[in-house]
């Protein structure tokens, strides 16, 4: 039941760029809605769980979730950038850079050790980002989407390094109080950046902003952790590249967005060193 749960949550991440594609509105918006419907979900899942909020956790670990929450939601505002101007796959194959800013930071930040499989995987990953990049004749808007991608990828390892400090809360608990974080940074945030009308945001849109919402996240969310502890650390970090080669299929299928030769021998470089790593080091 548990590796039916992650592969779930896996394919539903997996075609958020679909979704978010279609959504005619700036990425900060975009994120700043994913994040206040995404906490008011968690809200009511924890109600009707009846869990009981840990306060004074939550404040023993109060700079932790502020950092953590404020680079999720400008994390979600680089990501849907680099769905703009890029495919839908090349953004998420960037994303999955973070692996590799986590390795380089983690020496510094977490004082953890460096190895030679650990070297290898970053120069093998970051070969397959400079394949991906473009360099061999696709445009600039693309060079341009790549940026923001490891921009969010940057974040994304930065949340995942704070994440190690958090003590004695669930993925749950954590996550929601992230969203929340998020939800209150964004808020004026976009108040003050965007000029958006209520009167211009179609049906369409707001149902496709409900299903990022709640679909792409807070039951994303829900299953995820509710799998991930009772799994085998290799078995939920193979599961869990189910979500870029969903994005990659997906994008070539609904978005007509192919891949060419050199672009796959990268993607498969990326995704294979971080496979490799992150087995490695769940089994450590």
């Amino acid at each position: 039941m548990e590796k039916i749960k992650m592969v779930a949550a896996m394919l539903i991440v997996g075609s958020i760029g679909i979704f978010v594609s279609n959504i005619p509105l700036p990425s900060s918006v975009i994120a700043c809605s994913r994040a206040v419907i995404g906490t008011i979900f968690l809200m009511m899942v924890l109600l009707i769980r009846k869990t009981k909020i840990k306060w004074n956790v939550f404040k023993n670990n109060w700079i932790y979730l502020l950092i953590s929450g404020g680079a999720l939601g400008f994390n979600w505002i680089f990501l849907f950038e680099a769905y703009r101007y890029t495919s839908v796959a090349t953004a998420t194959l960037c994303y999955y850079m973070a692996p590799v800013f986590v390795i380089l930071l983690s020496p510094i930040i977490l004082k953890e050790k460096l190895t030679i499989l650990k070297i290898g995987c970053t120069i093998t990953a970051l070969i397959g980002a400079v394949l991906i990049s473009g360099v061999f004749g696709n445009g600039g808007q693309d060079l341009r989407g790549i940026g923001f991608g490891l921009l969010a990828a940057l974040l994304y390892s930065g949340i995942i390094i704070v994440n190690r400090f958090i003590k004695d809360l669930s993925g749950v608990e954590t996550t929601f109080c992230q969203l929340a974080i998020s939800a209150i940074i964004m808020i004026p945030y976009v108040t003050f950046t965007e000029d958006i009308s209520i009167d211009f945001v179609s049906a369409t849109t707001i149902i496709l902003l409900l299903i990022v919402g709640i679909v792409h996240t807070g039951i994303v969310y829900i299953l995820f952790f509710s799998a991930i502890n009772k799994l085998p650390a290799q078995t939920s970090a193979i599961l869990s590249y189910i979500d870029p080669v969903t994005a990659i299929l997906l994008s070539g299928i609904f978005l007509k967005q192919a891949m060419g030769s050199v672009q796959i021998i990268g993607t498969i470089l990326i995704l294979g060193s971080a496979m490799l790593n992150n087995i490695k080091t769940k089994e450590d």
